[in-house]
């Protein structure tokens, strides 16, 4: 085509400013579904097939930007194929794109003109046709211009009808139109005529023929209008006022059935609804909701919204739910084939399930599973739901910003979808589930708003029998629920979240415990996992202590395992090689062989003893550690320096512990005038490590008294603490865990606060026997027992 006309603000085309284009022979294509576009006008279509947004992309980057529409056959059909699209299309000019949510896009086109598909060119990205004009030879002639002035006083009669509701500034436009080509183009186009009768009357290849099809289809239209009026007049003759309701669903029936229409699938889904037997105000929501989408055209976007709702409601359980298993002792078996030591974790547990048994309730509790990694939090949640014979779900919160995440969107949103918690519940299929939310203590908060706010409905049992999700807007009773959470710290929880839990603390495991974990557990899973035969492998006892001892550095049993995995590699790697054997038996010596040297040693941070160095001990999010404090003198002028990233209360002690000692010089045997000529210098190693906590106060008051008396610190003791300015040792937390680290150090003599003497009772008899713990209640008993003739 030599030339085509510029767009009007109103869609349709200015006849003047004639604007040449180069000549046309091959460009790419974009198949719509149910839309035909026309020449001669301004419009717009969606792109989200891949496939077409790689013709839009190849368009654009050339000069012309010209991309040829095509209606799909069947709007049915996800990915077409050359025979389903139509042969005659139009040929278009890409004006303006859009972004649109998700990876969608919104294409602005100026319809040129008409165009045939001579050939399908070969390409694998995209539809690339050659296309011939259909330029029709009678534009101009007597025939034509009568058909179009009959045409054109038809539709102005039919514009005139007050049931129709259209726009008429759009088709006084039209009507003021000359040519009989762009005339029929931009009134097709603008008619709410079916997609096929617009194809039509788009591939017909003379203008009469146009005008011809475009009468028929107006006057048919026509007819239904008034086939309309007629059905609504008997409807509204066979109903009352004060059925309303009911009368504009019967004349939607009458419209159906005159027209012949197909309601199935609607029928069906009513069906589904009544079905499902849900509670009396959701299901009135169905119903109301199911009535919008009924009243609606398929192609509407609001259509697949509703219907997507729909779907929803019907996949949620309501009534489904599954069995507990009633005895006691089976679950108790399960827990403890599941889990070795944690005794006093599953004596809760079973005190849970017993109240749930008996009152079908959970008693109000919501348990929080608190320790280190590694240590089993999971997998007794995992035990739970199978000692009760109930569907589990985990849920995972670490990183979740966003409170859409846990109460949904609302549906006015696009791409609008339920939060996690009803996710769940679809996952779980069953209205009594177990629910795992995971590393609760990792939620985060931004301008998006709180998580852990929304959390505090789905956790309270007063509230959470009517959550409501803002996408779904129901309540739905999550009452039946077991929820459990896990966390490695409680100090990121907020407190109204935290008081809504019952915390049950998991500490690390002692040396005997892994070993029976590894022999119980973790080797014969490793074993099969690598694709070996379990009678074929076996770990000796010295070799699982080795791997303990010295391999891994942890409070739970992530590594060993890890460490297990490994060996069972190497011995897969001989077995597929063809070095096979009988049995392989697993000694130290074997572990030394396939891992190499150890990487831990008890020795390793068991000091001699030293002047200005002591061992401290602290907690951690991943169990207990040593903390060793070194102190140095040096001329000055009585300054004090702090390295180690230190925190604010660690710094705090570090000055009460000075003050302490000079506050004692006398009795401790230092020269008062010493601390003005000297500065000191404290130093925690690991200085990338952060640091925190009053603990480490008889560690520092110690290690300054050694570094000014020139007196030894004793290397085979370890102490914890926090201390006043008058030398009193306070009680401090994590007494379990720090012990369990002095213990893998090989520490066997600890200094404790004496008002901790009754947490010694959480420490395992087998380690609190073979360690010496020494209750101090001031800095004077910690230096006689720690310093070397003091």
């Amino acid at each position: 085509m030599d030339s085509y006309k510029e767009v009007r603000e109103d869609g349709l085309v200015n006849p003047e400013n004639i604007i040449v284009s180069p000549e046309i022979k091959t460009i790419p294509m974009v198949a719509l579904r149910g839309k035909v576009i026309l020449p001669n006008v301004f419009t717009s279509f969606d792109v989200g097939r891949l496939k077409s947004l790689a013709a839009i992309n190849a368009s654009v980057d050339t000069d012309d930007a010209l991309i040829f529409v095509s209606a799909q056959r069947d709007a049915k059909v996800e990915e077409p194929a050359e025979k389903d699209v139509c042969n005659v299309g139009t040929v278009c000019r890409i004006k303006h794109i859009t972004r649109m949510p998700g990876d969608n896009i919104k294409v602005n086109v100026n319809a040129l003109f008409a165009a045939e598909i001579v050939s399908f060119e070969p390409n694998e990205n995209y539809f690339l046709v050659t296309v011939k004009e259909r330029i029709p030879d009678d534009c101009d002639d007597a025939e034509t211009e009568a058909y179009f002035r009959v045409v054109r006083t038809e539709l102005a009669e039919f514009l005139n009808l007050p049931e129709v509701k259209v726009n008429k500034d759009v088709f006084a436009n039209v009507l003021a139109l000359e040519k009989p080509e762009e005339f029929v183009n931009a009134a097709t186009y603008n008619m709410n005529f079916k997609e096929g009768d617009k194809q039509q009357i788009l591939e017909y290849a003379t203008v009469k023929e146009k005008l011809y099809a475009f009468f028929n289809f107006l006057v048919h239209e026509k007819e239904i209008i008034k086939t309309e009026k007629e059905i609504s007049d008997k409807v509204k003759a066979s109903v009352e006022k004060s059925q309303r309701e009911f009368y504009l669903r019967e004349r939607l029936k009458a419209i159906h059935s005159e027209l012949g229409d197909d309601e199935n699938e609607k029928d069906e889904l009513k069906e589904r609804i009544l079905a499902k037997k849900m509670p009396k105000e959701v299901e009135e929501k169905a119903l109301k909701e199911f009535s919008r989408m009924d009243k609606m055209n398929p192609s509407s976007p609001d259509y697949t919204v509703l219907s997507t709702y729909l779907d929803w409601l019907l996949d949620l359980p309501f009534n489904e739910a599954s069995k507990d298993r009633e005895s006691i002792a089976d679950a108790k078996k399960i827990l403890e084939a599941d889990h070795y030591g944690l005794e006093k974790i599953k004596e809760r547990i079973i005190e849970y399930l017993a109240v749930l048994k008996l009152t079908g309730k959970t008693g109000g509790s919501i348990l929080c599973l608190y320790g280190p990694p590694g240590v089993g939090k999971t997998s007794i949640a995992k035990s739970v739901a199978r000692a009760l014979d109930r569907k589990f779900v985990r849920m995972s919160l670490g990183g979740v910003k966003d409170e859409a995440e846990i109460r949904g969107h609302r549906k006015t949103y696009v791409g609008a979808m339920p939060g996690r918690i009803m996710y769940a519940m679809k996952e779980a299929g069953t209205v009594n589930p177990v629910i795992l939310l995971d590393e609760i203590d990792k939620l985060s908060s931004d301008l998006r708003g709180d998580p852990a706010s929304a959390l505090l409905e789905v956790l309270d049992p007063e509230q959470n029998v009517a959550f409501r999700d803002r996408y779904l807007e129901i309540p739905y009773d999550l009452s039946k629920v077991i929820f459990i959470t896990t966390a490695n710290s409680l100090e990121t929880i907020p407190a109204p979240l935290l008081d809504r839990m019952e915390v049950l603390e998991l500490s690390g495991y002692t040396r005997n415990e892994k070993y029976e974990i590894a022999k119980r557990y973790l080797v014969p899973k490793e074993t099969v996992k690598n694709g070996l035969d379990v009678k074929r492998v076996k770990f000796e006892e010295s070799a699982v202590y080795r791997l303990i001892d010295g391999f891994t550095r942890e409070a739970g049993v992530r590594n060993l395992e890890r460490e297990i995995g490994s060996v069972c590699r190497k011995i897969a790697t001989e077995v597929a090689s063809g070095k096979t054997k009988k049995k392989f038996d697993i000694d130290d010596k074997s572990i030394e062989k396939y891992l190499g040297a150890d990487r831990f040693s008890y020795t390793d941070e068991l000091r001699n003893d030293e002047v200005g160095c002591a061992t401290g001990l602290a907690w951690t999010q991943v169990g207990g550690t040593t903390l060793p404090v070194e102190v140095a003198l040096f001329k000055g002028k009585g300054n004090l320096y702090l390295t180690g990233k230190l925190g604010e209360v660690m710094q705090e002690s570090a000055k009460i512990a000075l003050t302490y000692v000079k506050l004692h010089a006398e009795e401790i045997g230092v020269d008062a005038k010493k601390f003005e000529d000297y500065d000191v210098h404290i130093h925690v190693p690991e200085g990338a490590t952060p640091k925190d906590g009053p603990s480490a106060g008889v560690t520092l008051a110690t290690a300054i008294t050694s570094a000014f008396t020139g007196k030894k610190v004793r290397g085979d003791v370890a102490m914890t603490g926090e201390i006043t300015l008058r030398g009193k040792v306070l009680p401090i937390g994590g007494l379990k865990e720090k012990a369990l680290a002095a213990f893998r150090l090989g520490i066997r003599n600890v200094l404790i606060p004496d008002r901790n003497k009754k947490d010694l009772e959480e420490i395992p008899d087998n380690i609190r026997n073979e360690m010496n713990f020494i209750p101090v209640s001031t800095v004077g008993e910690v230096l006689k027992v720690a310093v070397r003739d003091f």
